[in-house]
């Protein structure tokens, strides 16, 4: 069985149409919501949906903004309990397309690879709807973060990705060092390094079009300084 992990912090606008969004995939996938105590009401239209899937869609609620890795930490280690045999990171906001998720599970399952990548930065994949300049930094950001680890992935900074169980239960997940973007970075690093097989597979990035993003500079310079960090991570 396969769960989606979505972290949410004030995403009433997004959140009923990405869980059906989700459910009407002709694989079955269950949702987990990571709710860090969103005043906007988010929860609330969580729990109504449930009455609707209750066994296909959780929540699990956090107080206050935790940061995004450890809302994923707090889902991966729930999902291990669970036993579910793969387990996927998107956002909330249709910037990861669900309908992508077959593609990404058929990597891992069908195809031998331990982790897939939901890749802007591989032929096929593509962005809409960003200005120039944040392409320019997005783009720039993985090619910094490949040199510097060495590591022959495209889109290092991509948060759209499938897990087999078997690479969550090697990583220690309570040694996870950052929370913000330098923890997509730092899984993909971590996961390279314990000899896991990773795919990417070209997707279209939309940037949202309801709410707002919770991108700001202070989570890039944390992924600048994370890499040169993780770098000892290995050593």
């Amino acid at each position: 069985m396969q769960l989606v992990i979505i972290p949410t912090y004030n995403e009433k606008e997004n959140i009923k149409s990405i869980i059906e969004a989700v459910f009407k995939l002709q694989e079955e996938f269950h949702v987990l919501i990571v709710d860090d105590g969103s005043p906007d009401g988010t929860a609330n239209i969580v729990k109504e949906l449930q009455t609707i899937y209750p066994a296909k869609l959780h929540i699990e609620e956090r107080t206050g903004k935790q940061g995004l890795g450890t809302a994923y930490i707090h889902g991966f280690k729930w999902a291990l309990k669970k036993d579910y045999d793969f387990i996927f990171e998107m956002d909330a906001d249709f910037s990861h397309n669900p309908n992508d998720l077959p593609r990404l599970l058929d990597a891992c399952k069908n195809k031998g690879f331990d982790m897939s990548i939901g890749s802007r930065y591989v032929k096929g994949g593509k962005v809409e709807n960003w200005p120039f300049s944040r392409w320019l930094m997005s783009y720039y950001a993985s090619f910094y973060v490949r040199v510097m680890l060495w590591i022959n992935i495209k889109d290092t900074t991509a948060g759209f990705k499938c897990y087999s169980r078997k690479v969550l239960e090697t990583l220690n997940l309570d040694n996870v060092w950052f929370v913000g973007y330098a923890f997509q970075i730092e899984m993909k690093y971590s996961t390279l390094k314990n000899g896991f097989k990773i795919k990417e597979v070209p997707v279209t990035f939309i940037d949202r079009v309801l709410g707002e993003s919770k991108m700001n500079m202070g989570i890039f310079k944390e992924a600048f300084w994370g890499v040169l960090k993780l770098r000892k991570k290995f050593k």
